[in-house]
């Protein structure tokens, strides 16, 4: 289920971003990729800093499509399992559940990244010396934003109820009821 419409113009606006900035990076990977192969087959040299350039942005890609898949609500869930052995009466506590550990799992990845980070600040990749630690920063930047995404999808789902895993689109799901009085 895709959540972005039904986001807050902040963090629609933040998955339009990191949207963006996958299509935009993809795209210089695929350049890249294929103007130092031409060199290298065609001219017999190839481009030194091109591999440290697709290395960096191929791991800020993984990390921030992470983020985008989460506001998508396109992670992976195999729920047969809930579904066919447990009574229905335990599937929402269970999801809950899961939830705070995935949320859990997402603070941890953030911390230990944002560590690692900081530590290889000072070291100097070999070719274009940049910060390594801005190589490893894509893991922190990106685990934040997905906790971002699987906070508010999260906050939605107790919000409105579950939300409807058959395809439909988010405006066929049903929404919080609004009274007008209160």
């Amino acid at each position: 289920m895709d959540y972005r419409p039904l986001y807050p113009a902040p963090l629609r606006w933040l998955s339009a971003a990191i949207d963006l900035w996958l299509v935009i990076t993809g795209l210089a990977i695929i350049t890249l990729v294929f103007v130092n192969a031409l060199l290298r087959g065609a001219a017999g040299f190839d481009l030194a800093w091109s591999l440290e350039v697709t290395a960096f942005l191929l791991l800020w890609v993984t990390f921030l499509g992470c983020a985008a898949a989460s506001a998508r609500g396109a992670h992976m869930r195999v729920t047969e399992i809930v579904e066919n052995l447990l009574p229905r009466a335990v599937h929402r506590p269970l999801a809950r559940l899961i939830d705070l550990i995935v949320a859990g799992v997402l603070v941890s990845l953030v911390v230990v990244g944002a560590s690692i980070s900081n530590h290889t600040w000072a070291q100097q990749t070999t070719v274009l010396y940049w910060p390594v630690g801005l190589l490893y920063a894509s893991m922190p930047v990106g685990m934040l934003c997905t906790l971002v995404f699987h906070v508010a999808n999260t906050g939605l789902e107790l919000r409105d109820g579950p939300f409807p895993v058959d395809g439909t689109s988010p405006s066929d799901a049903p929404l919080a009821k609004v009274d007008p009085i209160a």
